[in-house]
């Protein structure tokens, strides 16, 4: 069975070496990012590079992205991809406002309905699922009443709605990647569709806080970057005042840890705002898993100190924690560019899961059935353990 798969939106491309080592196929990758599609072409993947709206406007029935995959029309097993998702985000200040009918949404769904893949999978941030949308001007409307979907918290139903018109079964959740293996607490909104309405079904957890056995449990900064404590490789740091404050924390901490007498001063205006400010002057934990990557690692509001170190994480160090194989994986550009490309990725350990319930589903082997009834209360028990991380998701078809 073939298992070709067309990416967009692929930036550094964390999904799709997920996806690839779950035993798909990435015939092609695509983005806008001039550094991101040099980062693909050094490490010899084939892609288009430019603006997927202007690219569908000069070919609607998406044949460029066929072509340069070396795909005939209903070849597509796949399509993937994570729309810019900004107007969303739950990071920094959240406006709760926007319109995925005006942002790259769309151009996703128009490649779903012109290639029509047996699946998609669609990522990303959490925000999308509570935000409210974007009102327009009642000059840009037929009436001056809100529709049921311009109503606020709609977002996300108008997400719903678009692939419910192709005529796919989806399947969503918030997934946290720590329990997919990645020494890193992230949470994604997945969502999934089938073409065909299949018994499609978000990844159950492989990891967990607590285990018996040590390669089940959750992965620790220790385990993936101690060796790389005393020769990081290429690295930014922190300015000598930030640098000051943070050599005062330690290992684990945050402002909070700062002498009392110094914090007003450490925190600046940023003392009396709200919130519980984690991210100002943190020194991360060897012994637990990574806070979210952003994509910078020096910003006063999410500092991500290393350990024992007075420095910042390396990209070395941010590529390992996104599980990029740092040995035969180039990031390319400056500082700048390489901590976005990798802070902005999808872990390779949530893709890969993702990858093998997309597999599972298609060879029909996701589940084992079974007539015993006896011990169903702990069965059950075990199923909802399992599904804890994605408590909340819905089907919709």
């Amino acid at each position: 069975m073939s298992y070709s798969v067309i990416s967009l939106f692929s930036g550094a491309m964390g999904l799709d070496l997920g996806l690839k080592a779950a035993g798909l196929d990435i015939r092609v990758a695509q983005d806008v990012d001039p550094w991101c599609v040099k980062t693909m072409l050094a490490n010899n993947h084939r892609c288009i590079p430019g603006d997927i709206r202007k690219l569908i406007q000069e070919d609607p029935g998406c044949s460029f992205l066929l072509k340069e995959a070396g795909l005939a029309p209903g070849e597509v097993f796949a399509v993937v991809g994570g729309p810019p998702c900004q107007p969303f985000s739950t990071a920094g200040k959240r406006l709760s406002t926007g319109d995925p009918r005006g942002s790259l949404f769309m151009e996703f769904c128009e490649v779903v309905g012109a290639l029509r893949p047996r699946f998609f999978v669609m990522e990303n941030v959490k925000g999308l699922l509570s935000a409210a949308l974007k009102h327009r001007p009642l000059a840009e409307r037929d009436s001056g009443s809100l529709t049921e979907e311009e109503q606020p918290g709609s977002a996300f139903k108008v997400v719903l709605n678009s692939f419910h018109e192709l005529g796919y079964k989806v399947v969503y959740g918030v997934l946290d990647a720590v329990h997919y293996g990645v020494p890193q607490f992230r949470e994604r909104l997945i969502i999934i569709g089938s073409r065909d309405g299949e018994d499609i079904f978000l990844p159950a957890p492989t990891h967990f806080q607590r285990h018996q056995d040590p390669n089940y449990r959750w992965k620790t900064l220790r385990d993936t970057i101690s060796h790389l404590e005393d020769n990081p490789g290429p690295c930014s740091r922190f300015s000598d005042d930030r640098l000051n404050y943070l050599m005062m924390v330690p290992m684990g901490g945050n402002w909070k840890n700062l002498p009392h007498h110094i914090i007003p001063e450490a925190m600046g205006g940023a003392y009396k705002s709200g919130g519980g400010k984690v991210g100002f002057y943190r020194r991360l934990g060897y012994d637990q898993p990574s806070p979210t990557l952003v994509t910078s690692p020096v910003q006063k509001a999410t500092m991500l100190c290393h350990p024992t170190k007075d420095r910042p994480l390396s990209v070395s160090e941010y590529a390992l924690i996104q599980q990029f194989p740092i040995e035969r994986w180039k990031i390319e550009g400056s500082l700048v560019d390489c901590y976005r490309q990798i802070g902005n990725a999808v872990p390779i350990g949530l893709g890969k899961a993702v990858g093998q319930a997309l597999i599972a589903t298609a060879e029909g082997n996701s589940e084992v059935r079974t007539k015993r009834t006896r011990g169903t209360s702990v069965h059950q028990k075990i199923l909802l353990i399992q599904n804890a991380n994605s408590e909340g998701s819905i089907i919709a078809k």
